[in-house]
C-alpha cells in the first residue's frame, strides 16, 4: 500500500479536530446548528492553518448524508463525507484558482451553478486561492456570488486577502485564521507520534514547531522528514 504523508493522514475531519483555529470552528459549528449558513464565505490566512479543511469540514456538515438536515457533527463516513474528504465529491468543486485565473472559467461555473446537486442539499464551491483570478473573473463571479442560487454555497480562500476586490468580500462572511502556537503544534506532533509509536524528544519537537513558523502542514513535513531520517 502506497504511503500517505502525515499532512493527509492526520487531516482534521471534524470542526473538534481542528487545530489553532477555536473561534472560527466555533462560529462555524453554532451556525451550521442555528441554520444561519451564509450563501458564501472567505477563509484567509497564511500556509498551513487549516483553511482548506475548514471549508472541507463545512462541506460535510451542510451535506452529510446520514442526517436530515445539515449538522455540526458529520459522520465522515457516508458516501457524501468520504469524498468529500477525498476532494472528489461531484457536488463539491475544488477549483485551484491558481490554474482557473479565467473569466472563461468562472463563467463555466456560473452556467453549472444553477443545475441542482445531484445528490446533496447543498451544491458547494470551494475556490482555494482565489486572489490568483484576473479581474474579468472576479466581475463574472460577482453577480453569481452577490444572488447565488438556494442550493449554492461558496467558500473562497486565500493568502492574500488584500487582493482580494472589496465588493468580493463584502458579499462574504470573513475568517481570519492565525498562526498556530508552537505549544499548540507541539501537542499535536506528540498525539500523532503517540499514534504511529514512534518517540522523539520535546526539544526536537519544539524545535519542529519553531521552524514551522505558525504552519501545521509544514510541522507534519518536518516531522515526515526527521521520521524518515531517525526512523
Amino acid at each position: 500500500m502506497a504511503y500517505t504523508v502525515l499532512a493527509r493522514k492526520y487531516r482534521s475531519r471534524t470542526f473538534d479536530e481542528i487545530v489553532g483555529q477555536d473561534a472560527a470552528a466555533t462560529t462555524l459549528r453554532n451556525a451550521v446548528l442555528s441554520g444561519r449558513i451564509h450563501h458564501g464565505y472567505l477563509f484567509t490566512g497564511t500556509r498551513g492553518v487549516g483553511k482548506t479543511s475548514m471549508a472541507r469540514i463545512l462541506a460535510k456538515s451542510l451535506n452529510c448524508l446520514s442526517v436530515e438536515a445539515p449538522t455540526p457533527n458529520p459522520c465522515c463516513k457516508c458516501e457524501s463525507c468520504r469524498l468529500i474528504a477525498e476532494g472528489e465529491d461531484i457536488d463539491v468543486v475544488e477549483i485551484d484558482a491558481a490554474s482557473n485565473t479565467g473569466v472563461d472559467n468562472i463563467r463555466d461555473l456560473r452556467s453549472n451553478a444553477v443545475y441542482r446537486p445531484a445528490r446533496s442539499r447543498f451544491k458547494i464551491y470551494i475556490i482555494d486561492e482565489v486572489h490568483m483570478l484576473s479581474l474579468g473573473a472576479f466581475n463574472a463571479l460577482l453577480k453569481t456570488l452577490e444572488e447565488p442560487p438556494p442550493h449554492v454555497k461558496f467558500i473562497l480562500a486565500t493568502t492574500e486577502a488584500h487582493r482580494v476586490p472589496a465588493t468580493i468580500q463584502s458579499r462574504c462572511q470573513r475568517y481570519d485564521f492565525r498562526s498556530i502556537g508552537a505549544d499548540t503544534i507541539v501537542t499535536k506532533l506528540r498525539e500523532i507520534l503517540t499514534a504511529e509509536n514512534v518517540q522523539a524528544a520535546d526539544a526536537v519537537l519544539r524545535r519542529v514547531a519553531r521552524l514551522a513558523a505558525g504552519s501545521m502542514r509544514d510541522a507534519l513535513s518536518l516531522l515526515d522528514q526527521l521520521m524518515a531520517f531517525g526512523g
